[in-house]
């Protein structure tokens, strides 16, 4: 009897070997002095698919678990909370006045309809490179971006040349009976109901617990998937996030952080410490920081409509020393002082590659395509979630997180019924025992979540 895994039938996520191309880029992004041992890495990645790959990789993971951080390395990047609030830039939020029940249920409705009306948008073109994408949209008279994009609209004629199925998705509004599932919306889902079974003093651990607990590993992605298989073979967080998981600073993390934003409306510290045990099981530094400076922002936007300030508040409770907070600081300056958009997003594609896995699924490069989404066009819920998707990188998750933010801030009127009419007020989860819910009763339930944690 053969007991060797069969490697082709094992997910490129579960194995490492398969990730060290990101995991160099990840060491020297970190600023691991991993550079003179490129060789090794490229040595490793040549082998064929099997246990001697696989034990070459493991060696080499061990091995960089002893590289030094380069003494010319400029930030300063923890994962640990406490050293995370240490170097916070002490803005704080102004006070805002109360919200009336009835306004926040606004907020949360549109808050709800938003993520995943955004989350739609860019369903049908994730993975989509640009050069692709905006032919597509030209030639349906979509371009710049202003609406959903329609199967009906869609033909050889127009499709035929490209290198993307796009005939062959079905998560075109126009082919939905409801919002279709996707771990862009589980995620919101499974955190409202961790904080309804587990209440508001969940701990990291019981996180994992309940990602075992609520999904498949399919439903996992990238850092996820690692995390997750970290987990079922006993590996705890903190150190499922770093164990042989070379997507440890992808976006991940950042798609979770919408339920913690909207429990705590105008308490950005609060959604921020409550992101942070979620994404440490995950993802480390930046990784991190994306879903606190997510959940941030969202809070922020339930007292505020100032887009300067949502973004201001998304900063304070990351490191100022920190990757992230360069990048998204220099968008902020560039807005306040009158830069054109344009320059914004040719300077995003001009530092990351989107044909580069690692570069296209980033957190940072993403939060840099929400930041300047929300910033330069987020006077308009429809236009800011088209500027973002029509970017590309990670489309369905931008769309996503700008749409979440820009309908809790401006509350469901705001949203519209164009593009919430495809929804029908349903959401399909791959979550076990929960095939669907209602868009309404999750605010709701949100609401009630709220006043417990006030008890």
């Amino acid at each position: 009897m053969d007991y060797t895994p069969n490697y082709q039938k094992m997910n490129a996520w579960e194995i490492y070997s398969r990730g060290l191309s990101a995991e160099y880029l990840q060491c020297l992004e970190e600023g691991l002095d991993a550079a003179p041992y490129k060789a090794a890495f490229d040595g490793v990645i040549s082998l064929p698919d099997g246990p001697e790959r696989e034990a070459m990789a493991d060696a080499l993971f061990r091995f960089l678990t002893t590289l030094p951080t380069r003494a010319d390395y400029p930030y300063k990047e923890p994962s640990d909370l406490e050293e995370i609030l240490a170097l916070r830039d002490g803005w704080t939020l102004p006070p805002h006045a109360p919200l009336t029940e009835e306004a926040l249920r606004r907020k949360l409705r549109g808050a709800w309809y938003g993520r995943v009306a955004g989350c739609l948008l860019g369903k049908p073109v994730e993975g989509v490179r640009t050069e692709e994408l905006h032919p597509i949209l030209k030639a349906t008279g979509n371009f710049p971006m202003t609406r959903y994009i329609r199967r009906s609209e869609l033909n050889e004629e127009i499709c035929g040349s490209m290198r993307f199925p796009f005939l062959t998705r079905t998560s075109y509004p126009d082919c939905i009976e409801c919002a279709p599932v996707d771990d862009d919306t589980n995620y919101t889902v499974l955190y409202m109901l961790l904080l309804e079974r587990r209440g508001k003093d969940f701990t990291p651990e019981q996180a994992a617990d309940f990602w075992l607990e609520m999904q498949p590993k399919s439903a996992y992605c990238t850092a996820e998937r690692a995390a997750f298989v970290n987990f079922v073979r006993g590996i705890r967080p903190p150190a499922s996030a770093s164990y042989k998981n070379p997507y440890r600073e992808w976006i991940g993390a950042q798609i979770r952080a919408d339920y913690f934003g909207y429990i705590h409306p105008g308490d950005p510290e609060g959604a921020a410490a409550m992101a942070w045990r979620d994404a440490s099981i995950s993802h480390v530094k930046n990784g991190i920081y994306g879903e606190m400076f997510a959940a941030a922002m969202l809070a922020a936007a339930a007292v505020t409509t100032d887009r300067a300030e949502i973004v201001r508040a998304g900063l304070s409770q990351i490191p100022a020393t920190s990757r992230l907070y360069e990048r998204v600081a220099g968008h902020l300056a560039a807005y306040e002082t009158g830069g054109p958009a344009e320059k914004a997003f040719a300077a995003i594609t001009a530092r990351w590659d989107e044909h580069r896995g690692h570069d296209w699924c980033h957190t940072i490069s993403n939060a840099e395509i929400v930041t300047a989404s929300l910033l330069w066009y987020g006077d308009e819920y429809g236009r800011a979630i088209c500027r973002a998707v029509q970017c590309g990188f990670d489309t369905d998750c931008n769309g996503a997180t700008v749409g979440s933010i820009l309908g809790m801030a401006y509350g469901i009127d705001a949203v519209g019924e164009a593009w919430t009419s495809p929804l029908r007020g349903r959401l399909r989860t791959s979550l076990f025992g929960l095939t669907e819910i209602s868009l309404d009763d999750a605010a709701e339930r949100t609401i009630e979540q709220i006043r417990r944690m006030k008890q």
